[in-house]
């Protein structure tokens, strides 16, 4: 039998788990991707008994000193945590970037751009825990056409099991 969290770290999945509900990412499958150096890991995908038609993923970010990802957007929801390091992230409905230090978190709210996402610092690695909810087999990340930055991660799976490009 596990013991109970602390109230910070209950408190931590508790936001985690409200964030979920607003979006989806996921997978068991574990599998990781790179591009530049970069990596999504997805670490579960669970279908929402409470909300039907809903998925919930969670996925980890590694972004290397000066990672970037082009701009996108995501299927549903978005809440991030960062676990390491320091993310910049700019939403266009959250308004000004902003960087993120370890311990921090943000949310992306469904139907806005994600304009910036990186490594906030050139010679330390990044990692984000990142979750989301989304319509079940939803494309999670839609990278946007003529954007010029090279993405960190050339594809996520989706909730479906799909590679996405």
């Amino acid at each position: 039998m596990s013991a109970p969290l602390p109230r910070t770290q209950g408190l931590v999945v508790g936001i985690a788990l409200l964030g979920v509900c607003a979006s989806v990412i996921g997978a068991d499958s574990g599998r990781d991707s790179s591009t530049t150096g970069g990596d999504v890991k997805l670490i579960r995908t669970e279908k929402l008994a409470n909300a039907p038609g809903q998925t919930l993923t969670v996925v980890t970010l590694n972004y290397p000193p000066g990672g970037k990802s082009r701009r996108h957007h995501h299927a549903g929801s978005v809440y991030a945590y960062v676990l390491s390091g320091a993310v910049r992230s700019e939403k266009s409905a959250t308004g000004p970037g902003k960087a993120y230090k370890a311990g921090k978190s943000f949310f992306e709210p469904s139907g806005s751009s994600h304009l910036a996402s990186e490594n906030a610092s050139a010679t330390k690695p990044a990692s984000p825990l990142a979750v989301f909810i989304a319509d079940d087999g939803a494309q999670l990340t839609t990278f946007d056409s003529g954007a010029s930055r090279r993405p960190v991660a050339s594809h996520i799976t989706s909730v479906s099991g799909e590679e996405q490009r």
